[in-house]
């Protein structure tokens, strides 16, 4: 299989262009190659595609910032999940994109691409959106929470149906059950036909004469839910873990939208964090600088013991490699963790300390020809 191209190269945009631009570049390409313009090119039917799909994406703010953050691997199976779950690039599952763009253009002339087109069929539900926040120990080393959400669940008494129980959904007289209307319109292409969604029962080609008095004809109930959510490790503040089926219900038998949980990660007191990599501040005495020695480093993972060398200078970065965060695609890969080591100067000294560091001061020369005082005098 060909390696995807770039979502901006498909759609010939640069990586900071804003919605009106990327809306601009998608509607250009799907004009040029819609299958219906373009009828037995499957050259063509594959540019449309590759467009839509990027087009799927860039239009999304949180499937674009996953992609900007992982390229295409966000959708490998990670915590991304499937960007495309709601759309089937054939064509039928592309209204609200198209309903978006083109309005009621393609409502007769192009297949039926225009959303109202498709409001008698099955309409996927919208997502839910929440978030949760994390410690930086959870994120290095992944967790699960529990998020507690208001979600809609099919109404008990009714079952779903939200007719008064004992009574039934009626045809709807003005679209005979259709669920659709058509209407004939002038625009740029001359004389194009759309179809609509039936305003007297809004596509769903039924009417509610007797409504249930639980969820008032919505067939749905608003219940509080825990769900239970695994969080990988390594993942950044911003990233959302997408749970298909935990959304919104669908309509007229429509499969339920997704859950997207935002993560926050909380900083450290101790480790600055850098996309896969960690920094920390150690600070040394005189005479382990000078000298040499062990000393105990707080690593993401516990503490280790790292055998200073003698003579490091103030400011030396030391890389002990691996000991970062982990990646959130492969957990086995690690970036590195990064210390700088600084000389502690003490604030207070004894008689002792003060005779020891004296002799170091006139065994260096600090204290002779040019010294009118010693350095504690």
């Amino acid at each position: 299989m060909a390696e995807k191209r770039d979502y901006y190269e498909v759609l010939g945009v640069g990586k900071t262009a804003d919605d009106a631009e990327i809306k601009k570049a998608y509607r250009t390409l799907a004009k040029k190659y819609h299958p219906d313009a373009n009828p037995g090119d499957k050259e063509a039917e594959a540019k449309f595609k590759e467009a839509s799909e990027a087009y799927a994406v860039l239009s999304d703010p949180d499937k674009r910032r996953q992609y900007d953050q992982f390229g295409h691997a966000a959708f490998d199976g990670g915590a991304g999940g499937n960007p495309f779950s709601g759309f089937d690039f054939s064509g039928a599952g592309m209204g609200d994109i198209f309903g978006d763009i083109f309005g009621d253009i393609f409502g007769g002339g192009f297949g039926g691409f225009s959303r109202a087109s498709q409001s008698g069929g099955a309409q996927r539900g919208g997502n839910v959106r929440t978030s949760v926040r994390i410690t930086f120990d959870e994120m290095v080393n992944g967790c699960n929470k529990t998020v507690s959400l208001n979600l809609k669940e099919e109404c008990p008494t009714c079952k779903g149906s939200g007719a008064k129980p004992g009574t039934a959904k009626e045809m709807c007289a003005k679209c005979k059950g259709s669920g659709q209307v058509a209407y004939t319109q002038q625009s740029i292409f001359g004389t194009v036909r759309s179809v609509r969604a039936c305003p007297d029962c809004g596509g769903t080609g039924q009417i509610i004469k007797e409504k249930c008095p639980d969820c008032r004809g919505t067939g749905f109930k608003t219940v509080r839910k825990n769900l239970d959510i695994s969080i990988p490790a390594g993942i950044e503040t911003g990233q959302s873990i997408r749970i298909a089926g935990k959304g919104e219900p669908g309509t007229n038998g429509g499969e339920r939208g997704d859950l997207l949980v935002e993560v926050i990660v909380s900083d450290s007191n101790h480790f600055t964090r850098d996309g896969m990599d960690v920094y920390t501040e150690e600070k040394i005495s005189f005479a382990t600088a000078a000298l040499g020695g062990a000393i105990r480093v707080q690593t993401v993972d516990g503490q280790i013991e790292y055998d200073v060398k003698p003579g490091t200078q103030p400011g030396t970065r030391v890389r002990l490699k691996g000991k970062g965060i982990p990646s959130v695609r492969n957990r086995n890969s690690r970036g590195d963790h990064y210390m700088i080591l600084n000389i502690q100067v003490p604030t207070s000294m004894n008689g002792k300390q003060k005779e020891a560091l004296q002799a170091y001061a006139e065994a260096m020369g600090e204290s002779g020809p040019g010294h009118k005082r010693g350095i504690f005098r």
